[in-house]
């Protein structure tokens, strides 16, 4: 690449994270939510911090579980932009993790990757470990030309036309993330879309946004499956505009064959019948005999009716993240890995005590509720309490951190859940979660 400075260096000084950036325009601070990339603008979205704070800290910890071995760790931070992504994770990550990265930055704009290289080599990382690799070209092509260990897709609008060549460039044991931020089509609003890129369907209701995730999971899946390659899910997350998983992708035939077994449908207001092969097929906790369940879980042979508005799917129906890598993902360790460093920040930028402490509060914000669901992500009753309280009738709807301590003293699993709306996730059958509702809110 060109060493000289682009144009309007050194532009404006921001900070994400503990990771300084160079930005081309005071707006692109500020601006929130998806918007187009313009060429020859370095295109920076705050709205996606904390997206890029949870993957400097999966990263840490996928590191720290030695599955993907000991040596050097080949990453790709797809459609790059701005490059700092990669340089996060090579800027915050502990030092002796931090120098077995070799990251390459893929953009089409060869500005944008000569301000992000420009950037990195003003405030390269605290402990100058790690390398960054810049490569001007289509993600597609360039993905291809050795194995990687770790692939990050953030595109504008859908993921699907990068992940087939993604998944093929992956090594034997690696991570892919993928970000949508279309999600007026996975969650539903927008059918045509939906059905022409990811072939689903999804019904507009207070689950949408689980069922988009769990239909990109399935899509992830069956291209995975396509290499021979089966996914684990280990985080996935609704955050404000847009939807995003983190899987871990092994080769295995057997696992690629048995794709199948993982998706599926959700039925909203299910049928008897629909309950009894919910439940045998390991989907649906307990028996409810006094309060019909909201929705359920039916695995892909189930014979449902596409058209059905009732209907949401295909979709992965088993669980959509990893207990042990959402419990790492605490405020504390947020802060501990990602949090600014008070001193650097008042020298550099001139913050005052309470912007650092609002920065600070935005490290912490961006984990939420993960570490809290972690020990019962694998529990299927995903429970919007809106939608709990318009079902049964009650006057308001109940406090879920109220319903939670309910369902633990009665003996069953049950935690807040991390999405966008007020939610619980349980293994309680639906006859203790109405029971639970109506000690707190008796019907009108």
């Amino acid at each position: 690449m060109d060493n000289t400075s682009p144009e309007g260096w050194p532009g404006l000084l921001h900070l994400e994270g503990r990771t300084n950036i160079r930005l081309i325009e005071e707006a692109e601070r500020h601006a929130l939510g998806p918007r187009a990339k313009k060429s020859g603008v370095s295109f920076y979205n705050p709205a996606m911090s904390g997206n890029r704070t949870r993957s400097v800290l999966l990263f840490e910890h996928i590191l720290g579980s030695g599955i993907l071995g000991s040596g050097t760790i080949y990453a790709l931070d797809g459609l790059c932009a701005t490059g700092i992504r990669a340089r996060r994770w090579i800027n915050e990550l502990p030092a002796e993790m931090a120098s077995r990265i070799c990251a390459t930055l893929v953009d089409l704009d060869p500005i944008s990757l000569s301000w992000a290289i420009k950037s990195h080599e003003m405030y390269p990382p605290e402990h100058g470990n790690g390398e960054l690799v810049p490569m001007v070209g289509d993600l597609r092509r360039v993905v291809l030309d050795s194995g990687r260990h770790w692939v990050d897709l953030d595109p504008f609008g859908s993921p699907v036309p990068f992940l087939d060549s993604a998944i093929q460039s992956l090594a034997r044991s690696a991570v892919i993330e993928v970000s949508a931020t279309d999600s007026a089509a996975l969650t539903g609003s927008s059918k045509r879309p939906l059905l022409r890129r990811y072939g689903a369907r999804v019904r507009t209701d207070c689950l949408a946004h689980d069922s988009g995730l769990r239909v990109l999971l399935a899509v992830v899946a069956r291209v995975a499956a396509r290499h021979g390659r089966c996914i684990a899910p280990l985080l996935s997350v609704w955050d404000s505009h847009h939807l995003r998983v983190s899987v871990r992708i092994r080769k295995s035939l057997e696992g690629a064959n048995s794709v199948e077994e993982n998706l599926g449908w959700r039925v909203h207001s299910p049928s008897a019948d629909e309950l009894l092969a919910s439940k045998a097929y390991g989907l649906h906790h307990g028996s409810s005999e006094l309060i019909h369940p909201m929705s359920c879980l039916l695995p892909l042979d189930y014979p449902v009716n596409r058209s059905d508005k009732r209907v949401s799917g295909p979709m992965w129906v088993r669980q959509i993240g990893c207990g042990e890598a959402m419990a790492s993902m605490t405020e504390d360790r947020a802060l501990q890995i990602c949090g600014p460093n008070e001193d650097s920040v008042s020298e550099q930028l001139g913050w005052s005590s309470r912007e650092i402490m609002i920065a600070r509060r935005k490290i912490a914000n961006s984990v939420g509720k993960i570490s809290e669901e972690s020990g019962v992500i694998d529990a299927s009753h995903l429970v919007v309490v809106d939608d709990l309280a318009s079902w049964l009738g009650v006057g308001a709807p109940p406090s879920p951190k109220k319903m939670v301590e309910l369902l633990i003293d009665a003996g069953y699993r049950a935690g807040l859940a991390n999405y966008g709306r007020p939610a619980f996730r349980t293994d309680a059958p639906w006859d203790y979660i109405g029971e639970a509702a109506f000690s707190l809110q008796p019907p009108m």
